[in-house]
């Protein structure tokens, strides 16, 4: 069986296992206070041309947009997101269970536009007892988005300058951002991101690493005390070194972005065979997630061999499913597929 429906489902690029073997017998100071972590922070502050931001390393994307979240946070906050967002449908209410409320508001193949998030935010404001309801505070994009599309820079500048008129903060889940920074339909590249928000991760789990994500602050009152932020979160890692060397692997070389390329291109030669062959598209993606509609009976017959996630059940004949490709997707896979449409 090949599997195709995540991006998380082999272990790690060889490189980093052979950084992480190499080292297996050193001793290193522990909570990511080691030469490794140093290094990988580094080489993020030069691709990100940013040496005035803080970088500290996480384990898992739930675990990282919790702490994240409610430290930013005071309980009677909220946080405004689209109704299709991972925080939202894909993480048992963790925001909500620290205290603070999710808004979430329509978009448009995943994306949001800062004309709904001005409204919203107006609409709050300009109601009679304000205080009767949460405040609107953080807004929480990704990149890409959860249906694969992506925004383009202008669009992102644009939700900025709300946040930032209303004194709002703009948080951007990067889990898949190896595969969501020069992409064809975006004009964003990885050094543009810390110009458009007050913070944002860098997925590593999903793009060659073991596990891991590198979180990125750069509002100076999102930075103060953040480390008792994550240990009270129980996300301070003892072994830290293990997740400074899987980025400072990474990161060496431009690894990281490589690995998101050749994904993209894979997952865009499924996608024009998959239009070739007269399927249709649920949503018109660039990146590494595609969503291809079939006839429930041809879905039966691929699925015989090969793994999606099932995405959405149009009709009783038709059923959109999730193809994902990945840093260790092969070209043999990706041509067996083809193959089989």
């Amino acid at each position: 069986m090949i599997r195709f429906d995540s991006d998380y489902l082999e272990g790690a690029h060889p490189k980093v296992l052979k950084k992480i073997v190499e080292s297996n017998y050193e001793q290193t100071m522990g909570y990511g206070k080691d030469k490794y972590c140093d290094s990988a922070k580094e080489k993020i502050k030069k691709a990100l041309k940013r040496d005035d931001v803080d970088i500290h390393f996480m384990v898992g994307g739930t675990q990282t947009n919790m702490t994240v979240i409610s430290s930013a946070l005071k309980s009677h906050e909220a946080v405004i997101c689209a109704n299709t967002a991972h925080i939202f449908v894909n993480e048992t209410g963790a925001i909500e269970s620290y205290g603070n409320r999710i808004i979430t508001i329509s978009n448009e193949e995943g994306k949001i536009s800062s004309n709904s998030i001005e409204y919203l935010v107006l609409s709050h404001e300009n109601s009679f007892l304000p205080e009767f309801s949460p405040k609107p505070k953080l807004v929480y994009i990704t990149i890409p988005t959860e249906c694969g599309t992506s925004y383009t820079k202008g669009e992102i500048e644009d939700i900025y300058n709300v946040c930032k008129k209303y004194n709002m903060y703009l948080y951007i889940d990067g889990a898949r951002m190896a595969y969501g920074v020069d992409v064809k339909d975006s004009d964003i590249s990885f050094c543009d991101i810390p110009n458009m928000c007050d913070a944002f991760y860098i997925g590593g789990t999903k793009c060659g690493a073991l596990f891991g994500e590198a979180v990125v602050l750069v509002n100076e009152e999102l930075k103060k005390d953040f480390r008792y932020h994550i240990k009270q979160h129980g996300a301070l890692l003892a072994k830290g070194r293990l997740l400074g060397m899987q980025f400072d692997t990474l990161f060496t070389k431009d690894l990281y972005f490589r690995l998101g390329k050749q994904a993209n291109e894979f997952a865009l030669k499924i996608k024009n065979a998959a239009v070739e062959k007269g399927y249709p598209l649920l949503y018109n993606s660039f990146t590494n997630q595609q969503f291809i509609i079939f006839p429930n009976d041809k879905l039966e017959e691929l699925e015989k061999k090969f793994t999606f996630w099932h995405w959405e059940k149009l009709s009783k004949d038709h059923t959109a499913v999730r193809i994902c490709t990945s840093w260790a997707t092969t070209e043999e896979n990706v041509e067996k597929l083809i193959n089989s449409l």
